[in-house]
């Protein structure tokens, strides 16, 4: 049995905005105003075919993303449902990069809120084909004018009104198209509107708009532009066109009515997205890895990318995908492009939220799911063994909260191992570090939300109670003079014993420094240490004093030391050390005895060398409203920040800082705090720089306490 739909009958819509806007009423409105289901499920109801998680149903807004489909006219609508908080914008990013067209859903009582701003970020970076849908027009305090206004105030001029309600409120019922010139009028359960003409009135308001969105389709092709000048007007066909070509160059952004909770204006949106807007064939071809371009047909070799997978009790991983070329067959091998092995796909799906529907083949445009890949994760491209390609992944940001993760119950720490790895199958913006250095493990998300959902699924689908806490600091220990010290390690037990003596100098190391004053030079050795910074190693010996036999020992001693160092027992780096001096014993001298001589002389060195602590230092940049700019400086000041520069993003400010790591714990929660949740963040480690010397002898203080407690 053939794909039931060809590459130009298949439009991939996500649908995107802020928490609250409505997004997930306006896909359950999609399906049954497509006849898919017999009644729609709502949010108060926990019925919806998009929240169906368990965890979903709780909290009351949407989480993961959800793909559902339609059937509408003869073209297959896919349908992403995606989160609104930012938290949760690796589901968001995914979405987009295999979408044809963004859905930008407005609340009309709320206009354009923070999370509308940061998810048009992302869509900018894709360049998607984008609509707006002005929803919840039926409550009270709703003002299609004042959203308009925002949005283009937010996102340009490009964006041009296709339709505007008659009335706002309880009593919204009838909305003005200016694209086909005709009032839809619903009645009070929404559903199929009756097709009447445009009050008297309203003729003049309507013409004008008309005019200005003719003027804008043409505006962006000069073919159309000489025809609207012959003419004074476009046809209907010229239009669709128009506006598609528009759309894909992000030229133009239509806008819609609607209220997806009483379901009206749902049905002439999709007949918009099926007439109007791109199929994946329309779209500009998929970016190899190797440089080329991969265009969407479904006549060529099979190539899929996984975009999303997600973990389900007692069946599996369920891996989402999008066919980018040819046609995916059940049953068929395919060649993990990134890692080269075999995957046999056995199954094939087409989804509508939890539920999955098999199919025997899905053409080039599509988007499906399988089970049970073996070694196939998120990123990955499956393709025809005989013309392997490699698509180009999808970059997630980098996450901005850390903490430390531990299970309540001693002995669960393989349990949680296996629980994280899957988590991070599952979710690729979350990242879980191994630290040797800290001795924790370390849990990387995007926020406090994101931490929360995490923890949630940890005690409930892995049944493990866990502990957060604040992750230790990477320290690093240095010097700011030299110092010379020596030690004799001397032991006798009977027979053989252990003697060693050892006289060396340590100094600050920097690029291009001279040779040591005073010393003959024999050998230089220069380490570039895992942990960051150098350790150069000098042979000064004159005289045979130490055979060179032991000088690795030294060494090894001294590297034993700098892992850690004296003062927190954080590593040590940029340091020179010139072994210069020492005796040796005829029968007593060994490995041990000069590599514990060597460890010793560092350490006493190190003490007189005038020691200084070393902090990390992230690079910070945060993107706020202009009117918040104010409280978000303040509050990086009381961490010891240093503001670098401000920048401004039409009506964001965004502020570049130089903080120190140990400042950020739990930032994000504050940034929130503080901004209502209006703002970006990012985090990069940029640097180390000298700790305060307070905080040097608070933590210095801490350090040999807590040594003492383990002695």
């Amino acid at each position: 049995m053939p794909a039931e739909f060809d590459t130009s009958h298949v439009k991939n819509i996500v649908l995107l905005g802020h928490a609250g806007s409505g997004k997930t009423t306006l896909a359950e409105s999609m399906v049954y105003e497509a006849g898919l289901i017999p009644r729609r499920g709502t949010i108060s109801s926990h019925s919806t075919l998009g929240d169906y998680h368990e965890l979903e149903k709780e909290r009351g807004n949407s989480i993961f993303s959800k793909l559902l489909h339609t059937r509408w006219r003869g073209y297959k609508i896919n349908i992403i449902d995606t989160p609104g908080y930012d938290d949760f914008c690796g589901e968001v990013i995914a979405s987009l990069r295999v979408a044809d067209t963004g859905v930008m859903v407005l609340n009309a009582a709320m206009g354009v809120e923070v999370g509308t701003d940061i998810i048009w970020q992302y869509t900018e970076s894709f360049k998607t084909p984008m609509l707006f849908a002005v929803n919840q027009l039926d409550q009270e305090k709703a003002d299609f004018d004042k959203t308009v206004q925002e949005a283009k105030d937010h996102f340009g001029n490009k964006i041009v009104v296709v339709q505007y309600p008659l009335q706002q409120g309880a009593g919204f019922h009838e909305i003005v198209d200016v694209l086909r010139m005709t009032l839809y009028k619903f009645h009070d359960t929404g559903g199929k509107p009756e097709k009447l003409p445009i009050p008297e009135q309203e003729r003049e308001k309507a013409e004008q708009l008309h005019k200005e969105l003719v003027e804008a389709i043409a505006s962006n092709d000069e073919t159309l532009m000489e025809h609207y000048f012959e003419k004074g007007e476009l046809d209907e066909d010229e239009m669709k066109e128009g506006m598609k070509k528009a759309m894909i160059n992000h030229d133009l952004f239509p806008l819609f009515c609607v209220s997806a909770e009483r379901n009206m204006g749902s049905g002439r949106l999709m007949g918009f997205i099926d007439n109007v807007c791109p199929s994946a064939n329309d779209m500009p071809a998929q970016q190899t890895v190797q440089g080329k371009e991969l265009p969407c047909r479904s006549d060529a070799a099979t190539c899929l990318f996984v975009y999303k997978t997600v973990s389900e009790p007692h069946v599996g991983e369920l891996s989402f995908f999008k066919v980018y070329s040819g046609v995916v067959k059940s049953g068929m091998e395919l060649m993990n492009a990134n890692t080269r092995a075999s995957e046999k796909i056995n199954q094939l799906f087409i989804v509508e939220g939890n539920k999955r529907t098999a199919v025997n083949e899905l053409a080039a445009g599509d988007l499906g799911a399988t089970l049970k890949l073996k070694n196939t994760h998120v990123n990955n491209t499956l393709c025809d063994k005989n013309n392997p390609v490699e698509l180009v992944p999808i970059r997630f940001p980098a996450p901005n909260l850390s903490v430390a993760i531990d299970p309540f119950v001693k002995g669960e720490e393989e349990k949680l191992s296996q629980a994280l790895h899957m988590l991070v199958e599952e979710d690729p913006t979350i990242r879980v570090e191994v630290s040797a250095e800290l001795k924790q493990t370390l849990l990387h998300c995007m926020g406090d939300m994101h931490l929360a959902v995490i923890k949630w699924k940890l005690q409930n689908q892995f049944r493990l109670e866990v502990r957060f806490s604040r992750p230790r600091i990477a320290y690093r220990e240095t010097i700011r003079k030299p110092a010379d010290a020596q030690y004799r390690h001397k032991k006798q037990s009977g027979g053989a014993g252990q003697f060693g003596e050892v006289h060396l100098r340590i100094e600050p190391w920097y690029e291009g420094m001279p040779d040591p004053n005073g010393l003959t030079v024999r050998n230089r050795e220069t380490h570039q240490l895992p942990w960051g910074g150098n350790l150069v190693y000098y042979n000064c010996i004159v005289g045979g004093a130490i055979d060179t036999r032991f000088l690795p020992s030294i060494l090894k001693g001294v590297m034993e030391k700098m892992q850690e160092g004296p003062l927190t027992g954080s590593y040590v780096r940029d340091i020179r050390v010139s072994v210069y001096d020492g005796k040796m014993h005829p029968v007593d001298s060994n490995d041990i005895s000069f590599k514990l001589a060597g460890l010793q002389a560092f350490r006493q060195a190190f003490q007189q060398a005038d020691p200084q602590l070393l902090e990390p230092i992230g690079k910070v940049e945060v993107t706020c409203p202009d009117d918040l700019t104010g409280s978000v400086m303040g509050d990086l000041q009381t961490r010891r920040a240093i503001v670098e520069g401000l920048e401004s993003e039409g009506h964001f400010t965004r502020i570049s800082a130089k903080v120190p790591l140990a400042e950020l714990y739990e930032y994000a929660s504050s940034l929130r705090s503080i901004t209502q949740g209006r703002t970006r963040f990012s985090i990069q480690f940029d640097h180390y720089a000298p700790v305060p010397y307070e905080l040097q002898k608070k933590l210095m203080e801490e350090y040999n306490r807590q040594a003492e407690l383990v002695e």
